[in-house]
């Protein structure tokens, strides 16, 4: 099963239990019903947020400096300005 299909999966599960049980077939307490369930999908997709939020910032901050690549790359733009002042374009 592929990544997608199941996530789609969970998904669509999710969905179906949160309908059931919005729709009152399975009974809860009252409180329930009428206070927590109603705001749960927002409650959901800003703690979805939040975690990426953090994920993408933990990333940023632990993101490793590689001089390698640094002097690989301006080694590539030096040839490359090199060869278009060959060909007669004025760079720089």
């Amino acid at each position: 099963m592929t990544r997608a299909s199941e996530s789609l999966k969970f998904a669509l599960i999710t969905a179906v239990v949160y309908f059931v049980l919005l729709s009152g077939v399975l009974p809860l307490p009252s409180k329930l019903q009428d206070e927590v369930l109603p705001v749960l999908p927002l409650w959901a997709i800003v703690t979805l947020g939040a975690y990426l939020l953090f994920k993408l910032g933990y990333g940023v901050f632990s993101f490793n400096d590689v001089p390698e690549a640094h002097r690989e790359l301006m080694k590539q733009i030096e040839q490359a300005k090199t060869d278009l002042r060959r060909r007669g374009v004025t760079v720089d």
